[in-house]
Order: C-alpha cells, then structure tokens, then sequence
C-alpha cells in the first residue's frame, strides 16, 4: 500500500503516523522518504525486524544498519556516556537535524541487531518531518536506503514498492526523493575519519564541535 505523505518540511500526517507505527510495531519494513534518498525501516526493538529488513535489502549483517532518531537526546541516548563528549553534543545541537551520521562506541547493554560491529551505533536525526514524527512516536528506527544491495536507489515511491513488492508492509509517499546521502563520520576514536563523504563536509563537523 502507498500513502502519500507530503514533503520533508511538511506537517506529518497523522494518519500515516500512526499507520507506519503499526506496520513497525508488527515487525514489518516500511519504506518512507528521508531528507537524503528513500529508506526502508525497521524497529531494532522488534525481535526479527532488522533481520527482516537485511533479507530485504540482500545485504549482510556485516554492514550495520543506521538508526534515525527523533532528537539528539534520543540518539546520543544510544551511544556510550562516557563517548558523548562536549564536542560531539556542540556536533549533534548544530547540525542536527540534517545529514550527518555520527558512528559512536554504542551503550552498553543495548543489543539491538544492527549489524557488525556491534560495539558501535550509527545515529542521525534526519531533517524530515515526517520520519521525526514517526521515531518521535515508535522510538528508534533501523534503516538503510531503499535499493537491493549495490544498486541505485529510486527516486520515487512508486519505484521503491516496484522493487520490492510484497516485502514491504507500507510505502510513504513523499513525492520525488533523490538528495545526497548523508556524510558518516566515525567518532569512536581520537582521530575522527569520513566512513562516507556526503553533504557535511568533514570540516565542517569540527568547526561545528568547536567551543
């Protein structure tokens, strides 16, 4: 089934909230926009979910799933405390909501299937209003971009539930849907280094960290 959404500065749609709410909380993926490409999500609190949701991909655990949260609390709430340092709070106040993907050695006791390594935790705070509505409502979500491992991602819903058919528990429609994707930075030690260029700039994350 595809909803139609609005865009990313949109007013989320209730209905389609509460809609995506109860797909995730049955374990199922649902496919949404994001303020970079279309995602596919996932509950990581959901037993099988993100299983679910690397089968669908075709891709192996071995490359984690991130997790876009509703605000910087939510996400650095994931992470280590003792990792969540002055300049990586100065980083998520500053740049979120937007495309940046901090990787950060992730909370002990937090065993959320995600992939390897499972020390770590990458964390976003998307700058659509829509997915901060939904994780604002379901917590967490598991996601990674909505193609088969590889290949290109599609700019339109239409085009995502073309590839994936019945796998998918819902499409959201948020119209076209082809930005850059998100910069991921690894911050789990002293040297930071760019896991993927993007959007944000590397020097732009440390001026941003900057007192």
């Amino acid at each position: 089934m595809i909803v139609p959404v609005g865009g990313a500065a949109d007013p989320p749609v209730a209905a389609a909230v509460a809609q995506a709410a109860a797909v995730l909380r049955a374990g199922d993926v649902v496919a949404l926009p994001t303020d970079t490409v279309y995602g596919l999500a996932a509950l990581p609190s959901v037993d099988g979910a993100t299983a679910r949701l690397f089968t669908l991909k075709g891709r192996a655990p071995t490359v984690p799933l991130a997790v876009l949260c509703a605000s910087a609390d939510q996400a650095l709430g994931l992470a280590d405390p003792a990792a969540v340092s002055a300049p990586v709070r100065r980083i998520a106040d500053r740049l979120w909501p937007g495309s940046l993907t901090l990787v950060l050695p992730r909370r002990p006791g937090l065993g959320w299937p995600l992939g390897e390594p499972a020390a770590t935790v990458g964390v976003r705070c998307p700058d659509h209003a829509l997915v901060l509505a939904l994780a604002a409502e379901v917590g967490p979500l598991a996601t990674t971009s909505a193609n088969p491992h590889g290949e290109p991602t599609p700019a339109t819903a239409a085009g995502v539930a073309a590839l994936f058919g019945d796998g998918l528990g819902l499409v959201l429609d948020g119209g076209p849907c082809a930005g850059v994707p998100s910069t991921v930075v690894d911050a789990t030690g002293p040297t930071w280094r760019v896991l993927r260029a993007g959007a944000v700039a590397l020097d732009d994350v440390t001026a941003a960290g900057e007192g």
